[in-house]
């Protein structure tokens, strides 16, 4: 494929990805929203996976793995990098990557709410 059209494909699928997590938050009340989109996406993944490792060409997987979920929630693709992590029996850098992934995204999040507070106030 096209190195240019890969963008296009992933795009493509990206666009409805949000739309679907949007659609999502305004149905599933706060926070389980985001908790939905992040289960659902997960599960979603561990298929996709499976079901794409042997079938189809690069456009689908791309934009269903890369696009849609990527989009509908990056959580997905955490947890298929866990699974990697764990498939290759790399089950202390996986649980690191977890603890490390979990935590510093949360402290980023207050860092950047404590930084745009003190820059814009």
């Amino acid at each position: 494929m096209h190195g240019r059209m890969i963008y296009l494909w992933i795009a493509l699928g990206g666009a409805l990805g949000a739309m679907a997590r949007f659609g999502v938050g305004q149905i599933v009340v706060f926070p389980f929203g985001t908790l939905t989109v992040n289960v659902l996406g997960s599960f979603f993944m561990g298929l996709a996976y499976v079901y794409f490792a042997t079938r189809l060409g690069d456009r689908v997987p791309l934009m269903v793995m890369g696009g849609f979920l990527g989009a509908f929630t990056t959580f997905s693709t955490f947890s298929l990098d866990v699974l990697k992590l764990v498939d290759a029996e790399r089950l202390a850098f996986a649980l690191g990557y977890i603890v490390l992934s979990v935590s510093l995204s949360v402290i980023a999040v207050f860092a950047g709410v404590a930084l745009a507070k003190g820059a814009w106030s």
